[in-house]
């Protein structure tokens, strides 16, 4: 991916945009996470509730900071230890997190992503971003970016064309307080 593309996209993702983009196992939607109505965009291109909640992905934990609360020492060390990678965790949500991210829940789903794309766009954006599977809701997730094109009606601004990683099945979800599997 050239520094331009990624300048484009970071830029888009500042402006309101929607986009496409690769993840460890799916290509992933993406939009400012702060941003009300390009979340109601990803939500209408998916034909998702809002109650449902999102995923929020970053590039290292310290731009989960503003979404969620850390919890006590040793399960920190355990969510730390398994980023980056295909492990996402429902961490307590602080009071200014957005109820469209966090749905009907009192936590949020957060990941330091292992994908390189995806933690370069992250940075490049100079944030976390939203990060949910790009097809309509119960429909497989696409896998590339023609398929991103088939799934979904209504495109996002942007579809960048590069590889998934390859993992087999979407990330693992765990309670942070539990540390229970919710999907393997």
């Amino acid at each position: 991916m050239s520094p331009q593309r990624l300048r484009h996209a970071a830029w888009l993702l500042r402006s309101g945009g929607v986009i496409a983009y690769p993840t460890e196992a799916v290509f992933g939607l993406g939009c400012d996470p702060w941003d009300a109505d390009a979340v109601d965009r990803i939500l209408a291109m998916k034909r998702r509730e809002w109650s449902k909640g999102l995923i929020v992905i970053a590039s290292d934990p310290d731009q989960l900071v503003p979404f969620v609360h850390e919890l006590a020492e040793p399960r920190m060390r355990e969510i730390r230890a398994s980023w980056p990678g295909p492990n996402t965790w429902l961490l307590p949500a602080r009071a200014q997190t957005p109820r469209w991210l966090t749905g009907r829940f009192d936590t949020l789903a957060v990941r330091v992503t292992a994908h390189p794309f995806a933690a370069a766009l992250c940075r490049a954006y100079g944030g976390a971003m939203v990060s949910t599977s790009a097809n309509q809701a119960g429909r497989p997730p696409a896998r590339t970016a023609l398929a991103v094109r088939r799934a979904l009606d209504s495109g996002p601004d942007l579809i960048l064309s590069a590889p998934c990683m390859g993992s087999a099945q979407p990330s693992r979800i765990r309670d942070g307080q539990s540390g229970r599997i919710l999907r393997a």
